[in-house]
Order: structure tokens, then sequence, then C-alpha cells
């Protein structure tokens, strides 16, 4: 007798599709819909296996929870290396992945938890989004499985990149290099990962008995490269200099980059710089940007087959938080100024 994987097969289609044509959803094409339900009749695919599915309460759809205030989830280039790794896995295990943000939500007046249950989706992942935001909160704290990419939530999954690790190998290799007067220009104070890195560049530098003066520490948004060329040109005119400039993320790096180009400056050799993220697109840089390279891959896969084995084994499913640690880069932009 014929399965559900059987039709995606000829298809071309998920299972997770599959199971949407067959039980009538509006969110794919009629085009797809009968063609599904053609190669279901050819294939003599009984109705009585899509009533079985039906009784399990499983849709075979997660929703991916994205949006940040600057509306930037998917343009993001760790968060979009994070998701193609997460949809290529989830869909290896049969389910379709819908993206959830405020224009997504139908009626408007939805909250993320309401529509999450409106589209019966088994599970959700939440990334790259305002976590103190009340609805993402009311979903989290739900009974619908979720796990959360770079934030904890008590009692709930989360996948986290070990940032204070990755800040304290980066900042020991800066000092290594023979640089103590290090600028820090930071993300949002309010996110996880800013307070992880932030306190990680402090301890190591306290280790090492440098204090940093304050005006070498400045707030930035990820990814402003505008905000980021401000904040180095307020460091390159103070009196007494940095050697070596630390940027929230590799793209905002660039503002920094031309910042100290239109002043006149060479990197390393005047000022040195190193970014975090690792994007692939920006280490061909030259020189090379010196940066931390986080292990988007392995994130994506692992908040993957944690949110399925929460969907499908939520008895045996250990409720943790997973550390993936990164890799430095070393490049060529931190001056050797021993």
């Amino acid at each position: 007798m014929a399965s559900l994987k059987d039709i995606s097969i000829q298809c071309g289609v998920s299972v997770a599709t599959v199971s949407k044509a067959l039980n009538n959803h509006t969110d794919i094409s009629d085009e797809t819909r009968e063609r599904v339900r053609k190669a279901a009749k050819e294939l003599g695919y009984s109705p009585n296996l899509s009533a079985r599915a039906l009784k399990t309460n499983k849709t075979h759809g997660i929703g991916v929870l994205f949006v940040d205030k600057s509306s930037s989830g998917l343009t993001h280039d760790y968060f979009a290396a994070v998701l193609d790794s997460f949809k290529r896995t989830v869909e290896d295990s049969g389910y379709d992945i819908t993206f959830i943000n405020s224009s997504t939500k139908q009626p408007e007046h939805m909250t993320y938890l309401e529509h999450t249950r409106y589209h019966g989706f088994d599970g959700v992942c939440i990334a790259c989004i305002d976590f103190k935001d009340p609805e993402v909160v009311e979903l989290v704290q739900s009974d619908i499985p979720t796990v959360t990419i770079d934030h904890l939530f008590n009692d709930r999954v989360a996948i986290m990149s070990d940032n204070r690790t990755g800040m304290a190998r980066l900042i020991s290799y800066i000092l290594g290099k023979g640089h103590r007067k290090i600028a820090y220009i930071y993300g949002e104070s309010s996110s996880t990962v800013t307070t992880g890195r932030l306190t990680s560049f402090y301890r190591v530098l306290d280790k090492n008995g440098i204090t940093v003066p304050d005006e070498y520490v400045i707030e930035a948004s990820y990814r402003n490269t505008e905000a980021s060329y401000e904040a180095t040109k307020k460091l390159l005119e103070l009196k007494d200099r940095p050697t070596c400039i630390l940027y929230p993320d590799d793209v905002a790096t660039l503002g920094g980059i031309n910042a100290i180009r239109e002043m006149g400056l060479r990197i390393p050799e005047d000022i040195s710089v190193a970014g975090y993220d690792g994007i692939k697109t920006l280490m061909y840089l030259e020189p090379q940007l010196t940066t931390i390279v986080q292990a988007t891959e392995e994130i994506g896969y692992r908040a993957a087959t944690k949110l399925i084995h929460l969907i499908e084994k939520p008895k045996t499913t250990v409720v943790e938080q997973i550390i993936i640690p990164g890799e430095l880069n070393e490049g060529k932009t931190v001056a050797d100024i021993n």
C-alpha cells in the first residue's frame, strides 16, 4: 500500500506538503494540491492513512519566528546560514517550514501563539527576535514544542553559540600580538549575545591587569555600518586612541574600515581591527579579517534535530541548553606590535 513518502517522491515535494494537500490546507498552490491528489490516486493511497495521521495531531509543519526590530532576519548573514541548515535538516525529516513574522499573522490581531495554533504547527524555532516581547514569552511558555537560538529561557531547549569563549579567544589572540589598548564597539545591550561577549571582554582584560577606559566601549546596532563608522571616528579622534578595535559583527566592521581609510590610516599597520561571525563573503577582504567563525551549520542542525525530538519523542527528550563553539580565524587585520 502506498505511503505519504511514496507520494512525496513521485511529486518531488516533502511529506509535509503531501499531508497538507490531502487535508486541503490553503498554504500550498492549487497546482501542487491537484498534482499530489492525482499521484495519490494513481498509487492507490488509502484515505484511512490520512485519517490515522490526523489522530496523531501532527501536520509535519514547523514555524520559524525570526523577525527582529530591524526586520533583518533572513538578510542577516549569520541567521540566514543557521536557518538554511535548519531548513534542510527538517525537510530531510519530512517536515515543512513556514516563516512567521508580523506580516504573516492572519488575521492581524493574532498573537504568535494564536498564529501557531491556527496553522497547526507541530513546533516552532525562535531566532533573531526581541525575546522580551510578551507574545514571544507567551509562545515559549505554552505547550507548543519550541527551540530558541542564542537566547535562554528557563526549562526550555536552547541552542547557543559559545559567545563568551569566542570573545575570550579573540581577546587572548589580540593580547598575544602585544595590544593593550583595545576598544570594543558592541551590539545592542539588551541582547543575551551582547551580554556574554561584553562580560568576556572585560573579564579577560581584567585578568591581564588591563583597565578599559569608558570611552573605549561604545554601543552600536548589529550590522549597522553607519553606526560603526561614526563610533570608529570617535575612537580615532581620542588623544590616546586604541591600537585595536573590535566590532559587533563582520558587516559592522565594514563601516569601521571605511572610517579608518578615510582618515588616511592603514590596516593593520596603523590600526588593527577584528570582527565576529566569520561571514563567508567577507572572508575575501584584503587584508583578510580577523574574526570568530560561528558554526552556523552545526547550530541549525542541532536546533532542527532537537525540535523534531521534542515533537516526536516529548517524554524522552532532554530539555537542555546546547553550547556550540566557534573557531578563531586569525586573518591579517591584527598587527603584531610586540
